[in-house]
């Protein structure tokens, strides 16, 4: 049980509200308690289960290493303990500024201080809807899928960024039939830009799954339940089981006419405070202006929701002139077909260099440089090399300095 501090003042009758049952909030909700605040925590969740880890979702728990049960965070007793109110299947409606509630389909919630962490929803394919198609954002699309997937099927997946490409690699794990269809000239390009994603393309056909590039599904085919799949070049593939990964939209369509500003998620400042006194966001929800590359950043990974969520807490508890900003790192990781692929900082880079390993390996950190500085780094099984690039480039290294500090660290 987490302990609270004796060292912060109490915060008596204030009542926090969580919007959103992910994640990010778990951590807000955790942290309110470790910095000492003792009024009121109600996490207004749609689900009808407690936080859980997603990433769990598309590797562990499809392949069946790990049981459903088991990805849920933490038990009733734990938010009992915490004294946090768990408000399961309150699915949000609208957000009422003015009288600082929020509407939900099982009433309503008061508060004083508010942090939206809503997440995001999975981009949907404009096709006939047909059994056996399926996204992955829930656990129940998890075990939906991991049902599915002891059937045998022949699986086709739509888009090669993390989600599908660790979908695919656990069908593959299972001995299955795999066709992954990606639209871009490479897999994982928006996450660690095109040259770099091509890369990673060499960890699908070592493993014998079908990768398809430069090409879009036209039409999704079958009497009931798919059975094939038209694409845009002409081809059809004949599968039993589609999982489409093609990326989630902020889940903000709850806010409209709120007056929060709304561009690709939660406008916030760079403290993660949106213009209405006592509102915040945190997570895949919350867009922010990143002084640490100096751009209005969105992040949907699990580091990032945790430390946004834990940053909130801490500003909700601070005097408003001694609120911090967030400087996220922007890292990430995937495992897929048991190799790891690690990255942290921003892919708009001048330059992208290899400076450990080799991609042929399979093993190597390839380094991004912006003008005269180290803005990113891609790993694929150098962990260690990768959390001091991670290291580098949040202290504003140099392209110069990183380099002669990566060179002693590596000789040593």
């Amino acid at each position: 049980m987490i302990q609270a501090s004796v060292s912060h003042p109490p915060h008596h009758r204030r009542r926090v509200a969580i919007a959103g049952g992910g994640l990010a909030g778990l951590r807000a909700a955790e942290e309110l308690r470790r910095q000492g605040f003792d009024g009121s925590i109600r996490i207004v969740a749609a689900e009808a289960v407690a936080p859980y880890d997603r990433p769990q979702l598309s590797k562990s728990l499809l392949v069946g290493t790990t049981s459903a049960d088991n990805a849920i965070y933490r038990d009733a007793e734990y938010y009992k303990k915490l004294n946090i109110d768990l408000l399961l299947e309150h699915r949000i409606d609208s957000l009422d500024l003015r009288e600082h509630c929020l509407k939900t389909t099982r009433g309503y919630v008061d508060f004083d201080d508010l942090i939206i962490c809503t997440g995001a929803a999975p981009r949907r394919l404009s096709v006939a809807k047909l059994a056996g198609v399926h996204e992955l954002r829930t656990i129940e699309d998890g075990i939906a899928i991991r049902d599915a997937l002891a059937n045998g099927p022949r699986v086709v997946v739509v888009g090669a960024g993390f989600i599908g490409s660790e979908v695919a690699a656990s069908a593959r794990q299972l001995r299955l039939e795999v066709t992954i269809v990606e639209a871009s000239p490479a897999p994982l390009a928006r996450a660690l830009g095109d040259d770099m994603g091509l890369a990673c393309a060499g960890l699908h056909a070592d493993h014998g799954t079908r990768l398809l590039r430069g090409v879009s599904i036209a039409a999704v085919e079958g009497n009931g339940r798919v059975e094939r799949v038209s694409l845009t070049n002409g081809t059809t593939i004949e599968c039993d089981l589609l999982v489409v990964g093609i990326g989630v939209a902020p889940t903000v369509d709850w806010l409209t006419g709120s007056g929060l500003l709304l561009d690709n998620g939660v406008v916030c400042d760079a403290t993660l405070s949106t213009p209405a006194r006592g509102v915040y966001a945190a997570g895949d929800v919350a867009s922010w202006p990143n002084e640490l590359f100096g751009l209005r950043m969105r992040g949907e990974q699990w580091t990032n929701a945790v430390e946004q969520g834990r940053h909130v807490a801490r500003n909700i508890l601070a005097n408003a002139d001694a609120q911090l900003p967030f400087h996220g790192s922007n890292y990430f990781w995937s495992d897929q077909y048991g190799v790891r692929i690690q990255f942290a900082g921003i892919t708009e880079a001048d330059e992208i260099r290899i400076v450990e390993g080799s991609v042929a390996e399979r093993r190597f950190l390839a380094w991004y440089r912006r003008g005269d500085r180290l803005v990113g780094a891609l790993a694929m099984n150098e962990a260690r090399s990768l959390m001091l690039s991670k290291t580098l480039i949040e202290r504003r290294t140099s392209w110069g300095e990183g380099m002669a500090a990566f060179e002693k660290a590596t000789a040593s």
